[in-house]
């Protein structure tokens, strides 16, 4: 259980440091998190049946209240506030059936969110505990560790461990639950193959209301017995590029943007602790490659993975990195690639829909059964990529069978668009193509920049890349992306900002 581990690295090494929170300026003891854990899990146990929601920067704060809803036997449902948080808050009460959500005042504050009456501000919590709570949770924390076990939830790996949501940069989220061995097996599978048991510390920059946060930044730490260093916002590029300085960890996972963003803001040396950059949620550019080996001499290793799988499903192993793949299957996943049409398994290096199996694959969406039928068949997941196995058993990610466009009777990746148009523009110009349509050809491609361009000239070069039917039929400038939090862009939003933009409206 996960709770479980975490207290057996509470009592191990109590003086350790579990959390250096850069966010309040405060350092957390394994014995003080243990504590307040305790105590949480002891309000919490009063507040809500079941489930409770939890709205949390990342941060110590969030950390616990994660800890102390599991130990307390409630399952924590984590609702992202980066996208609207009031809407995502209702939303979430509504999918889940639960009241009370675990907050702060501060994040209210900066998400713009109002305060609903089934609100409960974490900093209440902690300025008005009474003399014989305290007392009750010192007591419990000086339990034995078999008896602590107990009291913070009974060995069932089956039980749900946390509710997500799908990023919803495409439809409405999906509700995600995740079991105690879905969790488990990925940070156990993760940790061997990245080698990382052995590490002391590490950069948690990444919201825990994103699996990958959760996964790696969260549990992994606390199932090690390593120190977090956290952050609340991983877009402060310059700050976090500060802290990377000054506290030195050893491992850092990040997406592109983020990566890009703590780049573009060191000097060589500023990176020298770091022993693992992991990149995920997103292709990892070769230039953004070529940058880290440049100036920090720093091998960014890419990984795959989604929500569903809690969230690793392929990385590259650290001493056989393949740059541009997306590695091999984590020890105890299958992945096998199937053609769309037909669902027959391909040869090697034929594209087509990537499908796993394992113990991260959750056990369905929660009360979606339609939804659940139509991805999980078999216990194999369909995640809805594509892909293509190469001869050493290698994945190489093509894009989500989403973002292709049929037009003309031809399948068009629009991944591939956005890639050729980044190749030719300036790199401080960002790219992206969306699908509009088109009464003539059933759909058409738009060209979205972050700065003007010479369409003439961009679809001039653009066309001897790309075939005509892949070449935009118009372009258009968006001066800021809108973005999810784990950073990717919010292609469903951007979409609607493109499709405002048009003439008819």
């Amino acid at each position: 259980m996960l709770q479980h581990h975490f207290i057996k690295s509470a009592k191990k090494n109590p003086e350790k440091i579990a959390f250096i929170d850069r966010s309040t300026k405060r350092d957390i003891s394994y014995g003080q998190a243990l504590l307040a854990s305790l105590i949480l899990a002891r309000r919490f146990r009063k507040l809500e049946r079941g489930r409770i929601g939890i709205m949390m920067p990342t941060s110590s704060g969030g950390a616990l209240a994660i800890t102390g809803a599991l130990m307390g036997r409630r399952t924590p449902v984590l609702i992202n506030y980066s996208t609207g948080a009031e809407k995502n808050c209702r939303y979430a009460q509504q999918q889940c059936d639960f009241k009370t959500i675990i907050t702060t005042r501060l994040l209210l504050e900066k998400t713009g969110c109002p305060e609903f009456p089934e609100m409960i501000f974490i900093e209440d919590i902690m300025n008005g505990l009474s003399k014989y709570e305290k007392a009750v949770a010192f007591l419990k924390s000086k339990c034995p560790e078999k008896l602590l076990f107990y009291l913070s939830g009974r060995h069932n790996l089956d039980l749900p461990a946390v509710i997500l949501f799908t990023s919803g940069s495409e439809k409405d989220p999906k509700v995600v639950q995740l079991t105690q061995r879905n969790l488990l097996s990925n940070i156990e599978s993760f940790s061997d193959m990245m080698e990382i048991a052995d590490m002391d510390n590490v950069l948690a920059i990444l919201p825990y209301f994103h699996v990958f946060g959760l996964t790696i930044n969260l549990w992994t730490p606390l199932y090690h017995g390593m120190t977090s260093i956290t952050y609340a916002n991983p877009l402060e590029f310059k700050t976090i590029t500060k802290i990377i300085k000054e506290t030195q960890p050893e491992m850092l996972i990040g997406t592109p943007l983020f990566l890009e963003g703590y780049l573009n803001q060191s000097e060589p040396g500023d990176f020298d602790s770091i022993e693992l950059t992991v990149s995920g949620a997103d292709k990892c550019p070769e230039p953004l490659r070529a940058a880290y080996r440049e100036k920090h001499n720093i091998d960014i290793i890419e990984g795959y993975g989604t929500t569903e799988t809690s969230p690793v499903i392929s990385a590259n192993p650290r001493g056989a990195n393949k740059p541009g793949s997306i590695g091999i299957p984590i020890p105890g996943t299958e992945v096998k690639i199937q053609n769309y049409d037909t669902g027959e398994d391909c040869p090697t290096g034929e594209t087509g829909k990537i499908v796993v199996k394992g113990d991260g694959v959750m056990q369905g969406y929660l009360n979606d059964v339609e939804e659940t039928s139509m991805r999980i068949k078999s216990g194999w997941y369909d995640t809805g990529d594509l892909g293509y196995l190469d001869e050493d058993g290698y994945l190489w990610h093509k894009g989500r069978l989403k973002r292709f466009v049929k037009i003309g009777g031809e399948m068009v990746s629009l991944v591939t668009v956005e890639e050729t148009l980044n190749a030719l523009t300036p790199a401080e110009v960002e790219c992206c193509a969306v699908e509009l349509p088109d009464a003539r050809r059933g759909s058409k491609i738009v060209a979205v920049t972050s700065s003007e361009v010479d369409s003439q000239e961009v679809t001039k070069k653009l066309a001897k890349d790309l075939p005509n039917l892949a070449l935009p039929k118009m372009y258009v400038t968006v001066s800021e992306f809108p973005r999810m939090g784990n950073g990717k862009t919010d292609f469903r939003t951007l979409t609607d900002l493109v499709r405002a933009q048009q003439p008819d409206n």
